[in-house]
């Protein structure tokens, strides 16, 4: 048998210490020490803008007047440390703090970068708000939680157009929050312009701000994605960024090998697009192309031009943007030729990572460049960091989470017949802003965060070989019978089996004689229902051809069950999309078990009681 080829790749973790400790209780963490870090991001721009003042540090393209995009324009270092110190000074001038901090509902785009640095500058804590809160909502609840658990001082939209609708419902005309815009205006409001900030004169006061921020300044607040609660403002300070920036590092070599290319949508309210790729980038000196597309039938098009014409250097996206690649780059040589030119490694998160779509992407690579990219993942979250795992080594199987990254310690701990696995280190947030209970509920007796992930060893016999993901505990539950369903693996059985067609699944049957499970679709069942293009989503899932491919699929999966904790023994095809409002869904795409099954419960009980049309039973 041929050796597998993969391009080279150091990996910096490859083994692990364990000790054990209470009965049912072990504790983990990386043999080598995490190296020392610095006190504050802003020393990197600093660092950057002297050492190579006209590279690129952020791109994005040109709007156009017809709503397309055109060239790239770009900010240099020198120049994004020129603008942080004005903006930084504006904001100092407006008395601005945690307890009154800025707030940004605008999606990725360089006037939001630059007045982040100017935040981080100043001292200044910054919230990056979900734009589907200010552009997608009906009722603006979220938005309305979230500004009234800041309480703003100045709040940010680039395009006074697109969020004028929730400025009006959420800041009445009398608010003392200044409104800040980078384009328009608000009529019958006072604002400001984004450039009247970026003009402002900066004094030896913006320099004495930064020097006197430091490793428990916060940086910013993230707020979580919410499920059957309100979401909760994570709190980010320099040390949990800079701690787990040289983490990174360490777990991946790569990255301080030559400055980082990045063409990335992630965004940036997000700790996987805000902290991690934006950490990466202006941590490494690197470059940052604003991908403003995103996966999704509409938007992977700009993606695909985006990276025919930007070679990253590491690419990073969530499994439905690699699924769509994997699909493009077998007809499309130019985005084969140059996406592969010189990637180091691709990198996803946020939900599971289908087989066949890593069997694809492998086989192109093989034909194109003779060797394979190494696909690389871990386990984090957002009071991590968020990096908190990655493999250690090329040969990743889906699922594959690998070990602790340099300096945090892992609790593992049986809970209800699994191992969750518990955080404590530099990188880990001091809790919830202005959430003293929901702070101390998330910590344990000897100050371990509890993820509510579970996991186990990949190997029994090698902990070298590191951990994988077993689901999330809260999605997992027990049938009438008694049964045990583990909910996370199964779910990625059914987005496996269901591929390319399967976004994801819900399961049912919590104390009922059976699981059942919701499918939400990727737009790729249009084609092979074959109807008109404006067929309705509903009439596309009951056509013959969806129904009797996924009743394949569910016989499939019937057959290598081995009980009735993994037999799907009801399927129902789901055409109404997971609502951003109730919590079904993050912009980033990955559903919400628990808040699926609290706003659906009518729908579940009638797909278990047999009443509920065009219900798959295996065959």
């Amino acid at each position: 048998m041929t050796a597998i080829k993969y391009r080279p790749l150091a990996f910096g973790v490859t083994r692990a210490l364990l000790r054990d400790g209470a009965p049912g209780t072990q504790y983990l963490r990386a043999e080598t020490p995490l190296r020392p870090y610095r006190e504050r991001m802003t020393d990197r721009l600093h660092h950057w803008a002297e050492a190579t003042p006209e590279r690129t540090f952020i791109a994005r393209r040109a709007r156009l007047a017809d709503g397309g995009t055109g060239d790239w324009l770009r900010v240099s270092y020198a120049e994004a440390l020129q603008k942080a110190r004005a903006i930084g000074q504006a904001l100092l001038a407006r008395g601005l703090n945690a307890e009154r901090p800025v707030a940004i509902l605008s999606e990725n785009g360089i006037e939001h970068a630059l007045l982040a640095l100017g935040c981080l500058y100043a001292g200044v804590p910054y919230c990056p708000v979900s734009p589907p809160y200010s552009l997608v909502s009906q009722d603006f609840d979220k938005l309305r939680h979230v500004l009234a658990t800041l309480t703003p001082g100045l709040v940010f939209a680039a395009d006074a157009a697109r969020y004028a609708r929730a400025i009006e419902a959420t800041l009445p005309t009398d608010t003392d929050v200044e409104i800040v815009l980078a384009e328009g205006e608000l009529p019958g409001r006072a604002t400001t312009s984004f450039d009247a900030l970026a003009a402002t004169v900066p004094t030896p006061a913006i320099d004495a701000a930064m020097h006197a921020t430091g490793p428990d300044t916060i940086t910013k607040f993230l707020f979580t994605s919410g499920s059957t609660k309100m979401p909760k403002a994570v709190v980010n300070t320099h040390r949990m960024w800079c701690a787990n920036q040289q983490q990174l590092r360490q777990s991946i070599p790569a990255l301080g090998d030559e400055p980082p290319v990045l063409v990335d949508w992630l965004p940036w309210n997000h700790t996987f697009g805000g902290n991690h790729n934006v950490g990466i980038v202006l941590d490494n000196g690197g470059t940052l192309y604003i991908d403003e597309g995103k996966p999704t039938a509409t938007g992977m098009a700009e993606t695909l031009r985006n990276l025919r014409e930007i070679a990253p250097t590491i690419y990073f996206n969530v499994p439905t943007g690699f699924e769509a690649i994997a699909h493009a780059m077998e007809t499309d040589p130019v985005l084969r030729r140059n996406l592969l030119s010189r990637v180091k490694m691709f990198f996803y998160s946020g939900a599971a990572l289908s087989q066949p779509v890593w069997d694809s992407l492998h086989r192109t690579q093989e034909a194109e460049v003779g060797e394979r990219i190494v696909m690389g993942t871990g386990l984090g979250m957002t009071e991590s960091g968020p990096f908190a795992l990655y493999v250690t080594g090329p040969d990743v199987k889906s699922g594959d989470v690998g070990l602790p990254a340099a300096g945090i310690e892992l609790k593992l701990i049986e809970v209800d017949g699994k191992t969750e696995v518990r955080y404590r280190g530099p990188n880990i947030t001091p809790g919830y802003w202005r959430a003293p209970d929901a702070t101390a509920e998330a910590f344990d007796e000897e100050g371990f965060f509890s993820t509510g992930d579970a996991v186990k060893w990949i190997d029994d016999a090698d902990i070298h070989r590191g951990l994988r993901f077993d689901g999330r505990i809260a999605e997992d539950f027990k049938l009438a019978t008694g049964t045990f369903v583990s909910a996370g693996p199964l779910r990625a059985k059914i987005a496996t089996a269901g591929s390319p067609y399967v976004q994801d699944a819900v399961l049912t049957g919590i104390n009922l004689k059976e699981v059942g499970a919701l499918v939400f679709t990727t737009q790729k069942v249009r084609q092979l229902a074959g109807l008109d293009a404006g067929a309705s989503m509903r009439q596309v899932l009951e056509s013959a051809p969806v129904q009797a491919h996924f009743q394949q699929v569910l016989d499939q999966l019937a057959a290598a069950s081995t009980g009735s904790a993994n037999r799907i023994a009801r399927l129902h095809l789901m055409s109404e999309p997971p609502s951003i409002d109730k919590g079904e869904v993050t912009d980033k795409g990955s559903i919400n078990q628990r808040a699926v099954l609290k706003h659906r419960a009518a729908l579940v009980e009638a797909l278990h009681d047999g009443t509920l049309p065009f219900t798959l039973r295996p065959r």
